[in-house]
């Protein structure tokens, strides 16, 4: 009876924390990152790669509490990840111009890496991290992460599956366009938040 009290309460913990992460992640900046990305790489590696950095970001979060957020510096951490995204936007306006054929022969892991990076640092002390750590404080640690991930990655394939479906319906170098624009966007804001927290 016990067990089966110890299944029913990890699950209800596990859906809870899936509900309220995949409704706080919708529309944010990581699912039009996960969309920009797999409207320009294969969709495997730019799922694997976020999954993995949310899985690890969880994972910190469940172990280290809030905590975790103050580990890298604000500004320092907003400001790298305004250069990438920058880096990522200046390639994106780049290969509009040129041969897009490269875009799909780039190495899986390459993508899966890079995209693990961005989506690592662009998140880290974010407030869906903040709320799993939140969580893992008054709940069990394993439900709360294993519902935060899931729900992450769910909220990340369906970015995924809206940037194949643009790639289908898009010009490549119409595409190559509006993935530099938003990237540059992204890496506007980012540089805001690092130029406020240096100034503050």
């Amino acid at each position: 009876m016990a067990g089966l009290f110890s299944m029913s309460e990890f699950f209800v913990t596990a859906s809870t924390t899936l509900g309220l992460v995949a409704l706080a992640e919708l529309g944010d900046k990581t699912q039009l990152v996960c969309m920009t990305l797999a409207a320009r790489h294969p969709p495997m590696p730019v799922l694997s790669g976020t999954v993995l950095a949310f899985a690890l970001l969880n994972l910190l979060a469940v172990l280290f509490g809030a905590s975790v957020a103050a580990w890298l510096p604000e500004g320092l951490t907003a400001a790298v990840v305004a250069v990438l995204f920058a880096a990522f936007g200046v390639k994106a306006l780049r290969d509009a111009g040129g041969e897009t054929v490269e875009v799909e022969e780039q190495s899986s892991r390459g993508v899966l890496l890079s995209t693990f990076g961005l989506i690592f640092l662009a998140e880290l002390g974010d407030k869906t991290q903040l709320a799993v750590a939140a969580l893992a404080s008054t709940q069990s640690a394993l439900p709360v992460w294993v519902g935060g991930t899931l729900g992450l990655a769910a909220v990340s394939a369906l970015g995924v599956l809206a940037g194949r479906t643009v790639l289908q319906r898009l010009p490549l170098p119409l595409l190559h366009r509006v993935s530099g624009a938003l990237f540059l966007l992204l890496a506007t804001l980012a540089g805001g938040r690092a130029i406020a927290a240096l100034a503050g």
